[in-house]
């Protein structure tokens, strides 16, 4: 799986070139185009934000996928190596090499109980991300600490330490959307952030 962006950073959209029998997985309403004899299967059919699994014919293809808003359209290349926590709302498509870790120790250890913000990948292969502004980054070198706030991240890699902490410990806080809350990371790294407010965005 190959992937070419265009119209980026503020109307992006991802073209997938797909091998022979390969499958890309993101959201059926993504699709904006593909070569001929793509075939689509559904998931959670008839659920607003089902995904679709779209496979390649025996003579390979491609499919053009645009987030629902504007925004930028980032790959993310996973080696296999390193696995990375992406904000949940922040995936456009991932091939079948890239996995989601439901269970991740770390971000249940981050969470607790609750469902968070985050989710985590794995694997080898290009996760192609989304943000409604573009994709900014901070390298941090070894023991460099950076603040972000939840609305603005959209990545980073295992190599990171990460700290969940409140803004104001008696004031509103939300672990689904990171509500009234910041994350302190710590390097070797690199964080991945969007220019613009997710929430905000949406509105």
């Amino acid at each position: 799986m190959r992937v070419h962006t265009r119209h980026t950073p503020g109307f992006g959209v991802a073209r997938v070139l797909l091998a022979p029998g390969e499958a890309v997985q993101a959201a059926a309403e993504s699709l904006l185009a593909s070569s001929f004899n793509i075939a689509e299967s559904n998931q959670n059919r008839g659920r607003k934000g089902g995904r679709s699994v779209f496979t390649a014919p025996p003579e390979g293809g491609w499919v053009d996928l645009a987030p629902l808003g504007p925004g930028d359209v980032y790959p993310l290349e996973l080696t296999g190596s390193t696995g990375w926590s992406v904000h949940r709302e922040g995936v456009l498509a991932r091939p079948s090499t890239v996995r989601v870790d439901q269970n991740w120790a770390p971000l249940q250890q981050l969470f607790g109980a609750d469902s968070g913000f985050l989710e985590h990948y794995s694997g080898r292969g290009p996760l192609l991300l989304t943000a409604p502004g573009p994709v900014d980054s901070f390298d941090l070198g070894r023991g460099e600490i950076v603040t972000v706030r939840p609305d603005y991240l959209l990545a980073y890699p295992d190599t990171l330490q990460c700290r969940l902490r409140a803004l104001d410990p008696s004031g509103p806080q939300s672990l689904r959307t990171g509500e009234g809350l910041v994350l302190d990371f710590a390097g070797p790294g690199t964080v991945l952030v969007q220019s613009r407010n997710r929430r905000v965005s949406q509105a």
